[in-house]
């Protein structure tokens, strides 16, 4: 049996913070995760919570057929720069909507430190 491969976005409990040179280009408490079945998952952050005066718009572009169409950016910050750091589905399709004014940072290129909310509820008890 063929199954398609599937894409479910969820919201990611604590923050996400996106590093490029010595600069805070992004940082958040409402992320999303998005997984993909094939691909390491990607967090997506909330346009508001991304510092676009570092970065510009490139001529890349990639159609994925489970997402849609993917727009790139290119950044500049302390004096260093670097081509198609972050993306983001301005169109998504229905099944990625959730991502939409959302964007997701190459994490090759950029460094991205993730700290999970505690989970106080099911944390054990320590006297």
């Amino acid at each position: 049996m063929n199954e398609k491969p599937k894409v479910t976005v969820e919201p990611f409990r604590g923050s996400v913070t996106v590093n490029f040179s010595d600069a805070i280009i992004a940082s958040t408490r409402d992320a999303l995760l998005l997984k993909e079945s094939g691909h390491d998952p990607v967090f997506y952050i909330p346009f508001r919570d991304i510092y676009f005066d570092f970065l510009w718009r490139s001529d890349t572009e990639y159609r994925c057929p489970r997402k849609g169409l993917a727009h790139y950016w290119n950044i500049e910050a302390v004096g260093e720069a670097e081509d198609d750091v972050m993306w983001a589905y301005e169109e998504p399709l229905p099944q990625a909507s959730a991502v939409r004014e959302h964007g997701a940072f190459d994490p090759a290129k950029v460094r991205i430190e993730v700290t999970p909310e505690e989970d106080l509820l099911h944390r054990p008890h320590v006297p």
